[in-house]
């Protein structure tokens, strides 16, 4: 099969022809059809501090959806045929894909069962990719962390990829949205997806009193506003790594009681719920796509800042 290799920092991917994954108990074989390029990749081949993160080398990507070209002993909920999406982290171990093991830049993936999420017929390849990073992550952070409900003033700080997905699916549950993001091209977005309340920086929200406000950024100081905006007894979900620190308000935090939490991906649950979405038409994300032979390419794009949304790869 042809595969992307992380060998170490500051050194290209390269498209190389490696063995086919044999087939393991309890696994499938997907022959994949789309995968997600991400920004975690960038910092993966950027900073040097990701070596001792990942079981280099290794074959990058954690997004990914296909189908299933062959089923190991003990898998039975799922045939040869069936349309799958992969959830990136394992329930039971932990360990992601793409890092940890061997990922999604490939043809082919051995993946445990337990990581899989069946596709609906009308939800594209290209979707089920893009819902299994983004569209978990940003559903959890928001509903499973956040507890957001219908007629909750949700406050979205970015809104890329992740901030995207977030804020259709609060609007799709009937929360009243506010977006933060200094980029035009954002903020047009916004105001595509009908949301009214938009602004360059998430303190300009403080007078609609948020009742939770998720920082899809994490610059520092988009949490620290974040922290000053929100209303009393609210909660704060922070989910970018912009910056890996962050001065806060300590006063705030303790005083008007607020509620300041981490997220970090998702669950098989998660990119599920993501799948009615896009299977009900309630979820219209920025997707973009580029052939496999140009991951690399794709890369330097994310790098540069010249995607909108997400970047898919998609494959024969």
């Amino acid at each position: 099969m042809r595969a992307w290799i992380f060998n170490k920092t500051h050194e290209p991917l390269k498209l190389t022809e490696v063995e086919d994954p044999k087939i393991l108990p309890g696994s499938v074989i997907i022959d994949i059809k789309a995968t997600g390029l991400c920004h975690t990749d960038v910092t993966i081949l950027d900073d040097p501090g990701w070596m001792d993160l990942v079981n280099a080398p290794v074959i990058l990507g954690h997004e990914c959806a296909g189908i299933i070209a062959e089923v190991g002993e003990g898998v039975n909920n799922y045939k040869v045929g069936d349309r799958v999406g992969v959830c990136p982290v394992d329930p039971d171990t932990k360990v992601s894909i793409g890092g940890g093991i061997n990922g999604a830049y490939s043809t082919k993936l051995r993946i445990p069962a337990t990581e899989l999420i069946k596709l609906p017929d009308n939800v594209s390849f290209v979707q089920g990719a893009s819902a299994t990073d983004a569209g978990m992550t940003s559903h959890h952070a928001i509903f499973e962390v956040g507890q957001a409900k219908k007629d909750m003033k949700v406050g979205i700080i970015g809104l890329g990829g992740l901030g995207e997905f977030g804020a259709n699916m609060a609007i799709a549950e009937g929360c009243n949205v506010l977006v933060a993001d200094p980029k035009p091209a954002a903020q047009k977005i916004a105001r595509q997806l009908g949301i009214n309340k938009v602004y360059k920086d998430v303190l300009e929200m403080k007078p609609e009193k948020p009742d939770l406000i998720v920082d899809f950024a994490g610059f520092g100081t988009t949490t620290a506003n974040a922290i000053k905006a929100v209303r009393d007894d609210g909660t704060v979900v922070v989910v970018g790594m912009g910056k890996l620190h962050a001065d806060i308000s300590t006063a705030d935090l303790t005083t008007r009681r607020l509620k300041l939490l981490g997220n970090n991906g998702g669950t098989v649950k998660d990119i599920e719920k993501v799948y009615q979405y896009f299977n009900n038409n309630n979820l219209h994300p920025t997707l973009n796509t580029i052939d496999f032979l140009n991951i690399d390419q794709g890369l330097d794009q994310l790098r540069a800042g010249e995607v909108s949304g997400r970047l898919i790869a998609v494959l024969d």
